[in-house]
């Protein structure tokens, strides 16, 4: 007899999916729920029943990119063909810019917001960014990593010491801000993401003024967090000027209007949109790839067009080329110079690849690495953070760890916890005020769950998180956690960086005598950089980079490249697909069920499952979501993922026609990975993912490149 749930898992799956998934089959059980004998838990009820505006599965960025469709079958053959498949999809984001600068209106957009970036920086104003995630961290690098450094740098110059002195608090003009503080940068915080609340009140908290500009980033579009913090701005009374609110993201207009709080965004007449739309990313639904490089370089370019013309009225034109500003590009020109960064990055596939392949034996081995980095630091730390949710992986190591969990750390040339996190953020650590916050949060947030949850964050986001990480090159750090037989270190570089620098020779020989493999990897205008017995990656990026905009973009592009090549080398990539995925929000949980419902399917549809089990009616998004709900609550003993764990578990119980434990799913998972054991039914992987209207997917051809080698 068919149970309720799983006659209201079918209504479910055909309203979410349609015609794709047919309700019935003879050859199996009643309901999949039935036979593994798991109740939908409350949480699962209530996510697939009034969670659907996070049921996030149609967006364009969490689509399956046909140039990385068979990555993990391809970079287990050929590292390099692997790693040329994942920097094919970055002519996604020449191609977006390339429409942009055509497209009279966007260009109009983005004009009208490089003005009202000049203007306030002539005002004394200051410009606002925020974000959650990836996004934030575009934030926090535009600032930190841009914005903040070219000052530095320019105390040192006459043209420099001329403007400071007019504005000596121009240094702080740009404000970067990330969901949750600065403590976000480590590791996301449960519940901050899903609240448009936490947004709002980040940005009150900032007190902006008339004459500031408040620009908000999501990569999908939809973030309630950001969305909140945007809608603050608009509401704002302080927020006179014209064209002062920003809006920026990455999908269709047309997949995010069904979603209400991006349709309050999209037809607020007070905000000012621009669609970065790139595509699917390299890693279905990795947002921190394509989508964040495009946010990063758009945003970056509009400050530099800003920067340029608020100096063209106060300098001389030695003063400016003192500071990097020789020529006069405009708008249209900065945003293509993407094209030959892009080529850059794609010169050094083979070195790349050299470098992927290393760390990923690093890793199997069951050995560390550590990455040391000074200018480089923030993309280089952004990097390693993302890898955490992205790929299942143990967050960065804090002080009170007695041996080391996480695979990879990061130190700066500096001697103090304190110190490295101002190299970091070149400003002091901010956390969030939970005296301000909590209140809001007891009265402000309805859901029990989310409060709980929501309060239970907030104390780990305060000022005091600062002294809970050390990512100096101190003695201390050396002795707890430095460098063994086998190990990996890695030092980056940019610009005038040098290995012979005293500061960076110190770290190299300490790797070199305990027996460490050397890796150096260097983005600047210069010749490569080398060492003895170290491999080396050199981009070469030409020498007109005031803000190093294209230095660090290039050196983003490349460190996402390499991390996803490495966990695809590992097993923690299936086709294209982040099976490794953390279901940490509402979001990353959709993505999570869609991924479960997907392979599944994809097993059942294959011709190898057909001939020995007959055709099997496919899972339907409840019962993905209610298995996945059931294997969160029984995370303990499990070393593969949730995703991983629900995939074997029903496959497996319905081949044994039996429901197969936690347990036994475990053993099983604990020396095969998820990718090895869907082997023999991968012949399906080349399917469109179930949820894709006819229009994306012609889209998606459209505008895609077709996959194949990058020429280096």
């Amino acid at each position: 007899m068919m149970s309720l749930w799983t006659r209201i898992s079918r209504l479910a799956g055909a309203l979410l999916f349609g015609a794709a998934m047919p309700l019935a089959h003879a050859s199996t059980p009643a309901g999949v729920l039935d036979l593994l004998g798991i109740t939908p838990s409350a949480e699962s009820v209530d996510y697939v029943t009034h969670k659907k505006q996070y049921q996030l599965q149609t967006l364009l960025t969490e689509q399956s990119h046909p140039a990385t469709r068979d990555l993990s079958t391809q970079i287990a053959a050929d590292t390099l063909q692997g790693v040329n498949a994942l920097l094919s999809v970055d002519l996604d984001v020449s191609h977006a810019l390339q429409r942009i600068v055509r497209n009279p209106d966007q260009m109009q957009t983005l004009q009208n917001a490089s003005r009202a970036m000049e203007n306030a920086l002539a005002s004394g104003k200051k410009i606002y960014l925020y974000g959650t995630g990836a996004s934030g961290r575009v934030a926090l690098q535009v600032e930190s990593a841009l914005w903040r450094p070219f000052w530095q740098r320019a105390r040192a110059t006459a043209g420099g010491q001329k403007i400071l002195s007019q504005f000596p608090d121009i240094d702080g003009a740009v404000v970067g801000d990330i969901t949750g503080g600065d403590r976000a940068l480590v590791s996301s915080l449960p519940s901050f993401e899903d609240l448009p609340l936490i947004g709002r009140l980040q940005w009150q908290q900032r007190a902006i003024r008339s004459g500031d500009v408040a620009l908000a980033i999501t990569e999908g579009g939809e973030t309630p967090a950001v969305i909140g913090a945007i809608r603050a701005a608009a509401d704002s009374v302080s927020l006179s000027g014209v064209h002062d609110r920003l809006f920026l993201y990455n999908n269709p207009n047309h997949v995010l209007l069904p979603l209400d709080r991006s349709r309050q965004v999209l037809r607020d007449a007070r905000i000012d949109k621009i669609n970065l739309t790139t595509g699917p990313q390299a890693i279905m639904g990795s947002t921190r790839m394509q989508a964040a490089t495009i946010e990063l370089y758009v945003v970056g370019v509009l400050l530099e067009d800003a920067l340029q013309r608020f100096l063209a009225a106060r300098l001389a034109s030695e003063e400016r080329a003192s500071l990097g500003f020789s020529g006069a590009l405009d708008l249209k020109q900065r945003l293509l110079r993407f094209v030959a960064v892009r080529r850059s990055v794609a010169r050094a596939a083979r070195q790349l690849a050299r470098w992927s392949e290393r760390e990923a034996q690093t890793y199997a081995a069951g050995r560390f690495s550590s990455y040391f980095a000074a200018q480089a630091l923030l993309p280089v730390f952004t990097d390693l953070t993302e890898r955490t949710p992205t790929f299942h992986l143990d967050p960065l190591d804090s002080v009170d760890l007695r041996a080391r969990k996480s695979w990879a750390q990061v130190w700066t040339p500096v001697d103090t916890p304190q110190q490295a996190w101002r190299a970091l953020l070149q400003r002091p650590f901010h956390g969030l005020d939970s005296a301000y916050f909590q209140a809001a949060f007891s009265q402000g947030i309805d859901d029990p769950v989310q409060r709980q949850t929501a309060l239970a964050s907030l104390k780990q986001a305060g000022d005091d998180q600062q002294y809970r990480y050390d990512f100096s090159f101190s003695q201390r750090n050396v002795e707890r956690a430095g460098p063994n037989p086998g190990d990996l270190g890695v030092l980056v570089l940019l610009a005038d960086e040098s290995p012979s620098e005293h500061r960076f020779e110190r770290w190299l020989k300490l790797f070199a005598q305990s027996k460490a493999h050397l890796q150096i990897v260097s983005v600047s205008p210069n010749s490569a950089p080398s060492f003895p017995g170290a491999q080396a990656v050199h981009v070469h990026i030409a020498e007109s980079d005031p803000l190093r905009l294209n230095q660090q973009i290039a050196l983003k592009m490349l460190i996402n490249v390499h991390s996803s090549a490495v966990m695809a080398k590992l097993g923690r990539v299936v086709g294209n697909s982040m099976t490794d995925v953390v279901p940490g929000n509402w979001k990353l949980i959709g993505r999570a069920t869609a991924l479960i419902m997907l392979h599944v399917n994809h097993v059942l549809q294959s011709p190898a499952w057909i001939a020995r089990h007959g055709r099997g009616r496919p899972i339907s998004y409840a019962e993905a979501n209610a298995v996945l709900f059931d294997a969160m609550s029984h995370a303990q003993g499990a070393q593969a993922s949730e995703v991983a764990r629900s995939i074997v578990r029903i496959v497996e119980s319905l081949k044994r026609q039996r429901g197969v434990s936690w347990v036994e799913v475990n053993g099983m998972l604990k020396d095969t990975r998820l990718g090895d054991y869907l082997a023999p039914y991968r012949q399906a992987a080349n399917q469109s993912p179930s949820g894709i209207s006819r229009g994306m997917r012609s889209w998606i051809d459209a505008t895609s490149p077709a996959a194949g080698s990058v020429t280096t």
